[in-house]
């Protein structure tokens, strides 16, 4: 079996996504780069009929013609939008596309994200991408051009997708996952202090603070 390990590895990650709600039954997938030719990849309906429980032959290897070489399974597709980030940016090394439940919150109604805990100051601004609908050519396309349009390739990013759910490219698997579990404990955190806006209970602090960006 090719990439055994790393497969393995991913089919750890995604089920601890379903269980922690940072993913649902309607869909996600994780693609990771092995090589200038290879990524591995969860294949089509790993959440609706699996619910992310996947054994390690059911991670597709697919080549950068988007050709299955080896898996069971067919390949989702959402794939154009993992190959439109690992053309755009080299160091991709992941791709994540969830529907994490805090954040689906502000991607459904098209905010940008809050980001108001240190642990996400490095991410800078988590915007909210123009609609398109899901698996589409143009929301493919309209990930591509936000890539494009960064002032810079620092690693890692994340954008959350209109009506549809959240994106997170980095190096390895491991970081995306990361920074996927610290958007949504932020979402939940803006979440409540917009509210507590609402209420007049208590306004978000204006302060500049020296936060910690290498943890």
């Amino acid at each position: 079996m090719l990439y055994r390990r790393e497969r393995e590895d991913l089919c750890k990650v995604v089920k601890i996504m379903f269980d922690r709600f940072e993913t649902n039954a309607a869909g996600g997938n994780v693609s990771v780069r092995m090589s200038d030719d290879h990524i591995v990849m969860t294949p089509t309906l790993m959440a609706q009929e699996k619910f992310c429980d996947l054994k390690p032959y059911e991670i597709l290897v697919v080549d950068m013609n988007e050709q299955k070489i080896e898996g069971e399974g067919n390949i989702t597709r959402e794939i154009n939008m993992h190959m439109a980030c690992y053309k755009q940016q080299p160091d991709i090394g992941c791709v994540l596309h969830a529907h994490p439940k805090e954040s689906m919150v502000f991607a459904t109604l098209g905010m940008e994200l809050p980001n108001l805990t240190e642990a996400t100051q490095k991410l800078g601004k988590i915007p909210t991408l123009p609609f398109a609908p899901a698996t589409s050519k143009e929301l493919a396309a309209i990930v591509k051009e936000h890539l494009s349009d960064c002032p810079d390739e620092t690693l890692p990013k994340a954008m959350l997708l209109n009506k549809h759910g959240i994106l997170v490219v980095d190096k390895t698997l491991r970081k995306a996952y990361d920074v996927l579990e610290r958007i949504e404990y932020n979402a939940y955190v803006a979440s409540k202090a917009l509210l507590f806006e609402a209420l007049n209970i208590s306004k978000r602090s204006k302060e500049v603070h020296a936060y910690n960006l290498e943890e």
